[in-house]
């Protein structure tokens, strides 16, 4: 199977990346910076002409699964009476929103050949009916990758092309910070089991990285 994975070069991406090739897939993964070897790619997700000049280089081989990874989280404990400014929003929705669309538009020929899936790394924390307050911009910008699920789900499944939305737990990454109670190969296992469980049955689901259904 053929996938690649945004945002593979730490964190959960890098644990996805390595869980897959260690059971013998052929994975993709980009970084901003340059790629380090053989089997990665450079890709700047807010940068629409490294988007084009990523799909370029991957080329027009099948795509199995896309796993839109890459994603920020620049406003964990901000005040809300002077934080979030808008420089943080925008930046924020150019990755975690933006940067998903475009991805996954710039590769819907390889999807479509492959009839594909496409597997959208949000957060619980982008449900709507779970609003504990605080984390404003996060959390707006992983409500509006849900919505973006949602809406490729409804419009890919005439394609063949599965579309699912997962949170992967709260993991002891640089993102998630060190009260995470996930290790990333936890998290990366339960993962590769749902995008491996994702059918047209079920697109648009909304899950967790153990397959519990999360609340819109």
């Amino acid at each position: 199977m053929r996938i690649i994975v945004t945002g593979a070069n730490r964190g959960i991406g890098r644990a996805l990346f390595e869980a897959a090739a260690a059971r013998g897939e052929r994975v993709t993964g980009t970084t901003r910076g340059m790629p380090g070897g053989p089997g990665w790619l450079r890709l700047d997700v807010t940068e629409p002409a490294s988007v084009r000049a990523f799909a370029s280089a991957f080329g027009d081989a099948p795509l199995e699964l896309l796993v839109c990874n890459a994603g920020v989280y620049l406003d964990k404990g901000a005040d809300l009476a002077s934080g979030y400014p808008a420089e943080a929003w925008a930046e924020t929705f150019a990755v975690n929103v933006t940067g998903v669309f475009l991805t996954a538009q710039a590769l819907l020929p390889n999807l479509r050949a492959a009839k594909g899936k496409v597997a959208i790394i949000s957060s619980r924390m982008g449900s709507q009916a779970l609003a504990p307050g605080g984390s404003y911009i996060y959390r707006a910008s992983k409500a509006a990758a849900v919505n973006i699920g949602r809406n490729l789900a409804t419009d890919l499944k005439p394609s063949g092309i599965a579309v699912g939305i997962y949170h992967p737990g709260w993991v002891h990454t640089d993102l998630g910070g060190a009260g995470g109670d996930v290790t990333p190969a936890a998290s990366a296992a339960g993962l590769l089991a749902r995008f491996d469980a994702l059918s047209l049955a079920t697109t648009g689901c909304y899950e967790d990285w153990r397959g519990a259904a999360i609340p819109l």
